[in-house]
């Protein structure tokens, strides 16, 4: 696949570049367990991220990404320093990276934005991105409209880029569809907060592999925001707020800091658990090399069954 042959992983996996999770430390533990782990610099400083380049490079060879919010504050003197730095991949979300990809191609970066769209991915592919990740609104955190199972084929078919899928992922059943949709890698993002090496707090944890399916849902709707969380008193109360325009401050101010308040404190009434709906599918936590391990091994026995069914 491109994304295991390009970077020359064990595995063709992208770890998701999660705001506050996705550490330097949590990096370099996805890479050295086989996979493309990626710094998220969604609540960074310029300043932070460069130390998180740095501090990924000390903990592991293997080559790993950094994502950049490009609604960032600081997103031009980020995107500067990721050129600076040579990091080999930089993936981007929140706004268009068409100005600063020539910059990054000259330092060898490889580029991929993630879209939700096809005009999107359409107009990436212009801009000389090298790939796209197809995220269909089954992931967590902001999503757009599009289920994965329409997204992955419709881009592997309309591009000449290759199209690494994303949102859902959990089973290695899945991994295979996808892989048949033409995808040439796969980015997780909700499995990868099942793990013993995700910096965040064990009522996260723990929220991911409780979370049945009807517990998982979407908050701003209505503001033309949507991300995919669990149900908890925050989100019921958003849902409620959305609903009438004289509340939408007070909407903002009780989002503000949720995803914080959730990954560093574990607050299961006010935090904003980011999750997709593969969390209804998690039911452990397990050490990155043993996930990834079981991810591929349930892959291969899914190809299995269908050459058994065909013959």
């Amino acid at each position: 696949m491109w994304l295991q042959k390009t970077f020359n992983l064990e595995y063709p996996v992208l770890q998701g570049g999660m705001a506050h999770v996705a550490t330097a430390t949590f990096a370099a533990a996805v890479s050295n367990a086989g996979a493309m782990g990626q710094i998220g610099t969604g609540a960074m400083t310029s300043s932070q991220v460069r130390d998180a380049i740095r501090q990924t490079r000390a903990l592991t060879e293997k080559p790993f990404g950094v994502n950049i919010m490009l609604m960032n504050p600081e997103a031009d003197e980020i995107a500067k320093i990721i050129a600076e730095e040579r990091v080999p991949l930089v993936t981007t979300g929140a706004g268009s990276p068409g100005r600063f990809i020539p910059m990054w191609k000259d330092a060898g970066c490889i580029v991929i934005p993630v879209v939700s769209s096809l005009s999107l991915a359409v107009r990436m592919e212009r801009t000389g991105a090298d790939a796209v990740i197809a995220e269909g609104q089954e992931a967590g955190g902001h999503i757009g409209e599009m289920t994965s199972l329409v997204l992955w084929p419709l881009l592997s078919e309309n591009l000449s880029i290759p199209v690494i899928a994303a949102g859902g992922l959990a089973k290695g059943s899945q991994l295979l569809a996808a892989r048949l949709l033409g995808a040439e890698g796969f980015q997780l993002g909700t499995i990868f907060l099942a793990t013993e090496e995700c910096p965040i707090h064990e009522h996260y944890k723990d929220a991911v592999v409780q979370a049945r399916d009807s517990q998982i849902g979407v908050i701003g709707r209505f503001n033309g925001l949507p991300c995919r969380v669990l149900k908890n008193s925050l989100a019921r109360q958003a849902v409620e707020l959305e609903k009438h325009e004289s509340d939408k401050m007070i909407l903002e101010q009780k989002l503000a800091g949720s995803l914080r308040r959730a990954v560093f404190d574990g607050d299961k009434v006010d935090g904003g658990f980011m999750m997709g709906l593969s969390a209804s599918l998690i039911s452990e936590i397990k050490p990155i090399r043993q996930l990834l391990e079981d991810l591929f091994e349930e892959m291969e026995s899914a190809k299995t069954r269908c050459r058994e069914e065909r013959s």
